[in-house]
């Protein structure tokens, strides 16, 4: 009687897991950001004090802080683009692509603010104000808020930066435009940079 029931409450279990869902069904492929302008393989660069560049993480409005791509549909209301999404959220990539492109671009050495402890040097900080899809315009639109401080945050500049690419409302032609988008505004952000 004893096995009957064990049998019993395995094959009730047996059943329970195909209801079981751990989320939404992920897209076929994730989408991610590719720098313009790349460092070499074998490249060599060091930094006297104060030289160096920090590149943190951009603050991110409630809207970025997904894998998700935003839409802005109206003034007032926001959507996500359905079977969009990044490989990591996208303070995260434009990070990546501002620290690859500053290298490229500038020659300087570029830090991670993990790898800054002992001299920061300069800090390029910020927050990514916009991107998505702008419903209205058809654009992809990129807008960063970049805060450079130097000498111990003795001197501190800010610069607003933006940049739209034409796209449409599916995943591969926002990923596209975006990066073009971002790619632009990590360009302009690496000459204000390269030329303080």
């Amino acid at each position: 009687m004893a096995d009957k029931r064990f049998l019993a409450a395995c094959l009730g279990m047996l059943t329970l897991t195909g209801c079981i869902s751990f989320g939404e069904k992920p897209p076929s492929s994730l989408l991610t950001l590719t720098p313009a302008a790349t460092v070499a393989a074998g490249t060599e660069r060091s930094a006297a004090a104060g030289t160096a560049v920090t590149v943190v993480i951009p603050n991110v409005p409630q809207a970025l802080q997904t894998l998700r791509v935003p839409v802005q549909a109206s003034a007032t209301s926001i959507a996500y683009i359905k079977d969009a999404q990044w490989v990591e959220q996208p303070n995260k990539l434009f990070q990546h692509l501002l620290s690859e492109t500053i290298a490229a671009r500038t020659g300087r050495v570029v830090l991670d603010p993990r790898q800054s402890t002992l001299d920061p040097g300069t800090r390029l900080a910020g927050t990514l104000q916009s991107f998505g899809l702008d419903a209205a315009s058809g654009q992809a639109t990129v807008i960063y808020d970049a805060e450079l401080a130097r000498d111990n945050g003795a001197t501190v500049e800010t610069r607003r930066f933006a940049a739209q690419a034409p796209a449409s409302a599916n995943p591969q032609s926002v990923a596209t435009a975006l990066n073009a988008a971002a790619n632009q505004v990590a360009a302009a952000v690496a000459d204000w940079l390269g030329s303080r």
